[in-house]
């Protein structure tokens, strides 16, 4: 199995101090570190987060570097999902602006083989990665 991660797990999992980057790393360790994957949105909210909250001090250069390094690491295999979903692939149940971003990430997902890999209970057809 395939796991597109969404940009919470991603950051959790880049950031060793982040309160849910034991969860993640449990969960990639129990699954024999699975075949991953980001694409356009993901990455870009990762830069985003990493450099715009205090709490993780980063700048954008710092914090892209962060994300290539890991996308690098001999222990995880990241493939880049190319993004060509338009509004048409929006599921039916976004009824709210903030679920039109992980709507599209399932059906991208989908559409790649793969799974949203989320720590995001409410997200219909997501991989709810497991609290251990």
């Amino acid at each position: 199995m395939k796991y597109l991660l969404d940009v919470n797990a991603l950051v959790a999992l880049g950031f060793g101090n982040h309160e849910f980057h034991a969860r993640v790393a449990s969960w990639l360790r129990a699954q024999h570190f699975p075949d991953l994957a980001t694409c356009s949105i993901t990455e870009l909210g990762f830069v985003r987060v990493m450099a715009q909250a205090p709490a993780y001090g980063f700048t954008i250069a710092q914090a892209r570097t962060l994300l290539l390094r890991l996308k690098e690491a001999d222990v995880l295999r990241f493939t880049f999902l190319p993004d060509d979903h338009d509004v048409s692939h929006l599921p039916a149940w976004v009824r709210t602006p903030k679920q039109i971003t992980d709507g599209h990430l399932v059906k991208l997902a989908s559409a790649n083989e793969a799974m949203l890999a989320t720590l995001d209970a409410r997200i219909p057809g997501a991989y709810l990665i497991p609290d251990t």
